[in-house]
């Protein structure tokens, strides 16, 4: 599994940004795979999540409301789609796939094996 995400950017607040995670090697339609963010100074945390099977998402509370995770299998991909973004959402954006039951939603980073490069995104005020 060799993960790519792609997508960011810089966005002035209340703008919109659709990050990408694709993997190169295998399909992705196996894998649960969840977003990940890093900023400056912080641990990273984690943002969204969505089943392999896609019937499960869950999000992180700073996000509820303002972010969608869906996957198109077809592609290959797996997006976020952030809205109404706050300068507090300015950091390293990670995708990360990892081996889970079909329904299953993992939210803790040791449940993910497999980790893109990351995506910056910052947002202005």
């Amino acid at each position: 599994v060799q993960l790519q995400a792609s997508g960011g950017g810089l966005v002035q607040a209340g703008g919109s940004l659709r990050l990408s995670c694709a993997n190169s090697r295998r399909t992705l339609s196996n894998y649960a795979t969840g977003w990940f963010r890093q900023a400056p100074g912080k641990e990273r945390e984690f943002v969204a999540a969505i089943s392999w099977s896609g019937t499960s998402t869950y999000y992180a509370d700073s996000v509820k409301g303002r972010f969608t995770i869906s996957r198109d299998n077809a592609k290959n991909t797996v997006y976020l789609q952030m809205n109404s973004l706050k300068p507090e959402d300015t950091a390293v954006y990670y995708c990360a796939a990892g081996r889970l039951p079909s329904h299953y939603v993992g939210t803790g980073q040791y449940e993910y094996d497999y980790w893109g490069q990351g995506t910056q995104v910052t947002v202005s005020s």
